[in-house]
């Protein structure tokens, strides 16, 4: 399969910068894959395409303020990027400009209140530091850190709830499993309310997420790996669903990816913490999941590749030229797609 066939244009005044306030009054393309038909509806109308018995699997992964700015010794500023924690004090990062920092050098935060060691340089280019500091790391992280919001988003973040979900829980993404944006506290209990099953998995989403695939050939593309959990409770009630004939409905591409990587050879759901590079795409046999609520993704990305595996690839593609003639807005916090 050649990359080009995952490619598309978008205009740039799409790419939305800020998310639609309330959060559930984005726009939601809704794709029938069965009989091929396209409806345009708003976010809050997701509760008319649930049933009584489906269960819908939210990623409650939580999104840390991963982007901190620092300073070495000589004054000389630097991007810190935080990727991976290995221990409570190391972490892989991704600094800017790179080369400025040498083994053994420190870098700065606000006045020291944290500071950092280069412990290591990875082939990758990735670097690895070992922080230092009085009290908690994460409320540190709080006060200095800015939320991962991605490159193509230039507009500044005022309120950083807008890059999390409302029912985030634990973890340590770097970046928000964004489907899950769109849903209120109010609409999840009217989707309760309805007799919908919620259940729960953890993804810590990485930046490999957003990157576009590189090689002309796909199948030659290195997948990314992400830490998942899939709870004990979680298996009982997908697994009971399956096997009464209900539907599992997967919010978001992460979700999907953990129940798909969490699978026995029977088909069924199984417990437990692991990585995940699982790779999505052609004709891919789905096990658990049913249906999906999305974003629409970048081109030439893992993500768009994974829905046209699960909507047909022709179906997905005129589904996103219909989207762009009809002015939605892409990516993180653009409009949604629920695709049965």
């Amino acid at each position: 399969m050649n990359i080009q066939e995952f490619d598309f244009e978008l205009p740039e005044e799409l790419i939305a910068q800020h998310a639609v306030n309330p959060r559930d009054h984005s726009k939601l393309l809704v794709l029938n894959k069965e009989k091929k038909e396209i409806e345009h509806r708003r976010f809050y109308n997701i509760i008319d395409y649930l049933k009584k018995d489906d269960v819908l699997v939210l990623n409650r992964t939580k999104v840390i303020p991963a982007r901190l700015y620092g300073h070495k010794e000589n004054g000389t500023v630097l991007e810190c990027f935080l990727l991976k924690r290995y221990d409570l004090y190391t972490w892989e990062v991704l600094l800017k400009p790179a080369k400025r920092l040498k083994i053994g050098q420190k870098i700065i935060f606000s006045e020291g209140l944290l500071e950092a060691e280069l412990v290591e340089i990875k082939e990758d280019g990735n670097r690895v530091l070992k922080f230092s500091f009085q009290g908690n790391f994460e409320e540190i992280l709080d006060k200095l850190g800015e939320m991962p919001v991605p490159p193509y988003i230039s507009e500044k973040l005022e309120d950083k709830s807008r890059y999390q979900t409302v029912y985030a829980k634990e973890g340590e993404s770097v970046a928000a499993p964004t489907a899950g944006l769109h849903f209120t506290e109010e609409l999840l209990e009217k989707i309760k309310e309805k007799g919908v099953i919620i259940a729960e998995v953890f993804l810590d989403v990485g930046l490999g997420t957003f990157r576009p695939v590189q090689t002309e050939n796909i199948l030659e593309h290195k997948m990314h790996s992400e830490k998942y959990k899939v709870p004990e409770e979680t298996v009982k009630i997908v697994n009971d669903a399956k096997k009464k004939g209900n539907r599992v409905i997967a919010v978001g591409t992460t979700s999907v990816r953990t129940l798909e990587s969490s699978v026995d050879e029977e088909g069924r759901l199984v417990s437990g913490e692991s990585e995940t590079s699982i790779f999505i795409y052609g004709d891919y046999k789905f096990k658990i999941v049913d249906a999906i609520i999305t974003n629409f993704h970048l081109p030439k990305s893992t993500l768009i590749m994974l829905i046209a595996a699960f909507g047909g690839k022709k179906f997905v593609f005129d589904a996103y030229h219909e989207a762009i003639r009809e002015k939605y807005r892409f990516y993180s916090f653009g409009d949604s797609m629920f695709i049965y």
